[in-house]
């Protein structure tokens, strides 16, 4: 089936047994959203809240509850989305096999977007109050759209629709200093089209007209997220995976707005003009702050007759937006080679918070004569990776020689980071970006938007072998207690509290990662660990692997919290002779962890037990 609202998506998965139904009241205040987090924690379907508290429409949630609900949604097209991707691989292939590759040129005409005089998104109007008002963790700042799919337009050219670019930003509705019933809080970071778009308008003295829409065929939510090259439109991915080309109303005087979406909310961006936003529960499993942000002046509020309100729930991975990265790598990931020659592979570790950490297997092509492998051209295309749209977001970059082991999968974390601590050289294979930007999102670095990189690089013959079990009888600096093994070759222990006091930005006042370096030596045994992280709780890094990558690297900043035993730096290159070090306790000015309301876990406790279709994933 090829949906064009979320009622068709709706009643598909209701057909294919992907979705339940709540027919009691719940609350779009923090009990909704608790009771989706459990839901795609307990491997659930897709949730239709048919009673909402307070508001006449019905909300949806969990549409992508995993791989194989969002593979059967897309079930009519993601084959030939797939070939055309091959298609642009290797464009020989048509000729070899046209019967493979006949339904090629209809998938390319439906990418192209079309224009038309109205939509189903018009049929009602509204107030902006009248939206559901979804509020995830207790301390947001007020209601948000969580799968906004936000068009702006080229200033410069309003009508061109291969221009337009569609993201998905945070969109907050109440709260804080907006007029209720005129604006909205635009919070788009770094590396997004419409910051393009805005400097335009503002250079051109031109209104940057925005349309916000909800809902539609859940081509169009995924669209939103794709990361295309810049100058791509994502209404022609949208075209493709939907199965047919992407309607847009025209106007002379608003941004082109998505005909068939459940929701449409279009306005103008106030272009000097900029509010507070947030704080809102994000990806990282942090509150983002409140920080100034643009603000859209909305002209009209617009509502299909049968609207559904799809949303989600952000919050530590895993969550549902896991999904979307896995149908994007699905669909994107051959065509890595293709943008960056060399690397065969990358991956954004979703547990870790996808932008702090990102894996790559690359290639050493150009000297397989040395009798010495050591990392060169990785170098080469670590710098690339960290210059290509929100790859550059990262904060930590693995990456390995393929050529050393070519059964390595990517996305086997375990088997990825043994193969790179085996080979890793401390005193030669790190490499430092000590003032750049980092994720507008990551409160770890040294301000907002600003922080630092490291690439980590291993290429060559295995140099040591990675430790299970602690060595017996050692010690360790005063303060620094129960060490853990959380994997192969990596070790959590717990740290003193971290503490500023008088002290510089970056500097911890008790001098307790210095101490703890200085007072081990490179002979301690605890240097056949190759990795330690120094945490505030050992018993819970070491728990998991996926608790281990979410402490040690969002709460981390690579310049100031990497340290080495036997550390030193020649010729301006950092590195250490033992142990490599990652201070990540809390500090000062990390943004605040998520964590739910004591109330409304007992309520969502309470329908766990009422023994319904929807209380098994409770």
């Amino acid at each position: 089936m090829k949906h064009r609202s979320t009622r068709d998506a709706v009643e598909d998965l209701r057909r294919g047994g992907w979705l339940v139904e709540c027919t009691d009241e719940v609350d779009a205040n923090l009990e909704m959203a608790e009771i989706q987090r459990r839901v795609y924690a307990n491997g659930g379907p897709a949730v239709l809240f048919s009673r909402v508290r307070g508001c006449r429409f019905p909300m949806v949630s969990n549409l992508f509850g995993s791989l194989e609900q969002a593979r059967y949604l897309f079930r009519h097209t993601l084959e030939s989305v797939r070939r055309l991707i091959e298609l642009k691989l290797d464009p020989q292939a048509l000729p070899r096999r046209p019967w493979r590759y006949k339904s090629a040129p209809l998938t390319a005409l439906r990418m192209l977007p079309r224009f038309c005089r109205s939509g189903a998104v018009q049929a009602q109007r509204c107030g902006l109050d009248e939206l559901p008002q979804l509020k995830c963790w207790p301390d947001d700042g007020g209601a948000f759209v969580t799968l906004p799919q936000v068009l702006s337009a080229d200033p410069r050219q309003p009508h061109n629709l291969m221009q337009a670019n569609l993201g998905m930003y945070r969109v907050q509705l109440s709260g804080n200093d907006y007029d209720p019933q005129h604006e909205v809080g635009l919070h788009y970071q770094i590396h997004r089209g419409i910051g393009v778009h805005h400097r335009a308008a503002m250079e051109s003295e031109q209104p940057l007209r925005v349309a916000v829409t909800v809902g539609g065929a859940p081509a169009m939510t995924l669209s939103a997220v794709m990361p295309l090259p810049e100058g791509l439109s994502e209404l022609t991915f949208a075209g493709a995976l939907a199965g047919r080309r992407i309607g847009m109303i025209r106007s002379s005087d608003l941004a082109p707005t998505y005909a068939d979406a459940d929701f449409a909310i279009v306005g103008d961006v106030q272009l000097s003009t900029t509010k507070p936003e947030g704080p809102f529960g994000d990806h990282l499993g942090y509150y983002s702050l409140e920080h100034p942000f643009p603000v859209l002046r909305v002209r009209h509020v617009y509502h299909r007759k049968d609207a559904i309100w799809p949303f989600t729930v952000v919050g530590r991975p895993p969550q549902e937006d896991t999904t979307f990265g896995e149908l994007i790598h699905e669909l994107t990931g051959p065509i890595i080679p293709s943008v960056i020659p060399g690397v065969q592979a990358v991956n954004a570790v979703d547990a870790a918070g996808v932008h702090p950490l990102l894996l790559a297997v690359g290639s050493e092509r150009y000297m397989p004569y040395l009798e010495e492998q050591q990392p060169q051209e990785l170098l080469t295309q670590a710098n690339a990776i960290l210059g290509n749209g929100q790859l550059s977001l990262a904060k930590y970059l693995m990456i390995v020689n393929g050529a050393d082991d070519q059964q390595l999968d990517i996305h086997n974390i375990p088997a990825f980071l043994s193969h790179l601590l085996r080979r890793i050289d401390w005193r030669r294979d790190l490499h430092f970006q000590t003032q750049t930007t980092i994720d507008t999102l990551d409160y770890s670095g040294s301000g907002f938007n600003r922080g630092s990189k490291l690439v980590l690089a291993a290429s060559g013959a295995v140099k040591r072998t990675l430790p299970t079990e602690l060595p017996p009888d050692f010690s360790l600096p005063d303060g620094f207690v129960n060490p853990k093994v959380v994997a192969p070759g990596i070790l959590a222990i717990t740290g003193p509290p971290y503490s500023r006091a008088n002290a510089d930005e970056a500097t911890d006042a008790n001098g307790a990662m210095n101490r703890f370096v200085n007072g081990l030596d490179t002979d301690h045994p605890i240097n056949q660990f190759p990795w330690i992280t120094v945490c505030d709780d050992a018993d819970f890094a070491a728990a998991n692997l996926n608790n281990w990558l979410w402490v040690s690297f969002t709460r981390s900043n690579p310049a100031t919290d990497v340290y080495g035993i036997g550390s030193e730096t020649v010729a301006k290159h950092w590195g250490c002779r033992g142990s490599l070090v990652l201070d990540a306790r809390r500090k000062p000015h990390h943004a605040p962890p998520l964590i739910e309301d004591a109330e409304t876990l007992r309520r969502v406790d309470a329908r766990a037990t009422r023994g319904d279709a929807l209380a098994k994933y409770l």
